[in-house]
Order: structure tokens, then sequence, then C-alpha cells
């Protein structure tokens, strides 16, 4: 068993909010994610997308965007992003999701020799994001994603390694460590997959690793549309 991710998919199977014009990496990316993603994934793999799934507002439009992983080897795993307007209640989510695909919120997923937890993150406090509000959002984020780490604590049994899924990076642009990045690191948690960079990104936050910790940005422009190995 392979473990993949690619993220910050956008998709809009109904084309009435097409990406390209945010430049040329998005000129048919759906269609070179997909030719990727066949020629990597087997049905025993299994492919992280951590958040911005769909520009979708209600979960009733998402449906035709569910259908494209239905149509894709391997199990999924999703959390929410910024951007999934459509992610109301987690239970009416789950019952729209295609067979072999699962939706985290501050919980977890054990599979095979890996538990999967996750919740959606916030911006971490600095320069302009430094503000009242956004530090209330933040500190609530910490509560989910502890709630999130105990939930595989309670899976891992058998020294299962616990991959971590968050939609904002967990640490600053000079990757520095965070309250984020220190709970991580306290759980035991072997490896972070983020996303929500979008643009010119600095190959150093592409990959880092913190304390003992490795993180991952897998937003599929950054990876030119194509999965990334996580494991």
């Amino acid at each position: 068993m392979k473990i993949f991710s690619i993220s910050d998919l956008h998709l809009d199977i109904n084309n009435t909010k097409p990406m390209d014009i945010f430049g040329p990496v998005w000129h048919g990316h759906t269609d070179k994610i997909i030719e990727d993603w066949k020629n990597k994934v087997t049905e025993d793999d299994i492919v992280i997308l951590a958040g911005d799934y769909s520009w979708a507002m209600k979960l009733e439009d998402v449906v035709p965007d569910f259908e494209f992983l239905s149509n894709l080897p391997g199990t999924k795993i999703l959390i929410r992003g910024n951007h999934d307007y459509w992610w109301g209640s987690i239970a009416r989510v789950r019952e729209k999701l295609p067979a072999n695909t699962y939706a985290l919120q501050n919980d977890a997923i054990k599979i095979g020799n890996y538990i999967f937890c996750g919740n959606r993150g916030w911006l971490i406090p600095q320069g302009k994001y430094d503000t009242e509000e956004n530090n209330k959002l933040y500190a609530r984020e910490l509560i989910r994603l502890e709630l999130s780490l105990k939930a595989a604590k309670k899976l891992q049994t058998n020294n299962e390694k616990i991959i971590f899924i968050t939609h904002f990076p967990p640490f600053n642009n000079k990757r520095e460590p965070s309250e984020y990045t220190k709970m991580l690191t306290s759980f035991g948690v072997y490896k972070v997959v983020f996303a929500h960079l979008h643009g010119y990104i600095n190959p150093l936050m592409r990959y880092n690793e913190i304390d003992g910790v490795a993180y991952y940005l897998t937003s599929c422009d950054a990876l030119k549309n194509e999965l990334i190995q996580i494991d």
C-alpha cells in the first residue's frame, strides 16, 4: 500500500468557475491530474486530498465532483478547506461520498498500519494575521487539532503510523515551530500533509522536517498537477 496526496483541486466539473484564468499551470489541470493519478495509484493505495476540493456552494452541487473521485483508483481521504463552502454537517457529507472515500473532521480513521486524522487549521498569527479575530480562530483550531490527535491515539493499538492532514500550513513562512507543530510532535505524528499555498512556492516550503516530523505541501499547482508520494 502506497500513500499519495494532491490537494486544492478546486474542481468544477460543470465548468461554471474554470481555473485556467489563474495561469498556465491550471490549463487542463483536471485532465493532467487524472492521467498522473491513473499512472501511479492502484486500488490498494490511498490518496489524501487536503481541502479545497470543489467550488460547489451547496452539497447537492458537489455530487458531479464526487463522481470524479469515484472513477479514480484507490481509497480517498478528504478534509475541509477554506473554499469548501458545500461542506456543512459532516454526517450529511459522509452520506454523499462515493465508495472508498472518507471525510475527516477533527477525528481519525485507521487503515492498515496507518492512522489518518485531521482538521482544517488556520493561519499562524504573524504580521497582518496577528489580529484578535485571527487569534481566536487559530485558538479554536488548536482545540480541534488536539481532538483529532486524541482520536488517533485511541486507535493506535500496535504502533501504527499517524499521518495528520490539515489544509492551512502548520507553520509560518519562515518554517518556524508553532503551537501546531509542537503539538504534532508531542503526539508522535509521523508525517503531515498540508495545502492552501498557490502561485510561486519557495521550494523550501514543499518539504520540511521540524522536530523529526516530515511536512509535505500538496497543492496541485505547486506539484504541477502530479500526485506526490507520501509513504
